[in-house]
């Protein structure tokens, strides 16, 4: 049996923080060996047991990000754009890969992160769900065989403490479907309706927003056809399915390090293969 996958956990007492937590004490396959959390929380000092339920283990959550790089093959970072950027900085001095699912990061922060898939094997993406992964194949073929005369609208609702909009993977939808196209989202862009905003703009794609109680997330690409429409959703029920997408592609990246050629800028698509 191989040794397991050394996991490095960035926002370590945050929603998705636990969720990965948790599932790594049932995966053989996977060991905790560095946990953060901001320098004001409550949990720094604590062992990663006492939130977990589990045996002592020796690992202290820590205020300082330079511990996600030591003895560690994967760093797993579900936090915000700036502490994100500072621990892809740590990631690619240390020569460690990376899983990449924070949301909200501006057009520069993505390019930061794609020149350092130079350096280091990373996986980026603003939703790690294996249905989510299927569902961008899926709009951006769809777009590529439909023409303008279609509209194409993205609804997206999410619980009322996230604090993006839209969502990061409503985002990925859009650009999926511009990519389909042939176009760059930022020119086809529409959100934020409000007032006399006069008639849709052919070719445009729209974005709704919901925010509410607990929702895990669910989205929707609406293609509008004269006389007809299509519809492709997903649900999630539950974040643990980003967990478990986060741990797949952790497998998936860690032992691409140091293979010639392998070091790579690399999205759930690669994981799927």
């Amino acid at each position: 049996m191989s040794a397991p996958i050394k996991v490095a956990l960035a926002g370590f007492g945050g929603r998705m923080g636990q969720m990965i937590a948790g599932l790594v004490q049932t995966e053989n396959q996977f060991t905790i060996t560095a946990a953060t959390e901001a320098p004001h929380s409550n949990l720094i000092g604590h062992d990663v047991s006492e939130s977990l339920g589990i045996h002592k283990t020796g690992v202290e959550i820590s205020s300082s990000a330079d511990m996600l790089g030591k003895n560690s093959d994967v760093i797993i970072d579900f936090t915000c754009p700036e502490a994100t950027m500072e621990h892809l900085r740590i990631a690619v001095e240390t020569n460690t890969s990376m899983v990449i699912g924070t949301t909200g990061l501006n057009q520069a922060q993505e390019k930061q992160i794609e020149d350092a898939g130079r350096h280091i094997p990373i996986i980026y993406c603003a939703n790690t769900s294996i249905g989510v992964t299927l569902l961008l194949q899926q709009v951006k073929k769809i777009a590529s065989m439909l023409d303008e005369s279609w509209d194409i609208e993205i609804l997206e609702t999410h619980h009322n403490q996230k604090v993006d909009a839209p969502s990061g993977t409503a985002l990925a939808l859009g650009a999926a479907a511009a990519e389909g196209r042939s176009v760059l989202l930022g020119d086809v862009r529409d959100s934020g309706r409000d007032g006399l905003t006069g008639a849709r703009k052919k070719g445009d794609i729209g974005f709704s927003v919901i925010r509410g109680g607990d929702v895990a997330g669910e989205h929707s690409v609406i293609f509008f056809g004269k006389d007809e429409r299509i519809e492709l959703t997903h649900k999630a029920n539950d974040r643990v399915i980003f967990a478990r997408g986060a741990l797949k592609a952790a497998q998936f990246i860690v032992g691409k390090l140091g293979q010639q050629g392998l070091n790579g800028y690399f999205t759930m698509d690669d994981v799927l293969g």
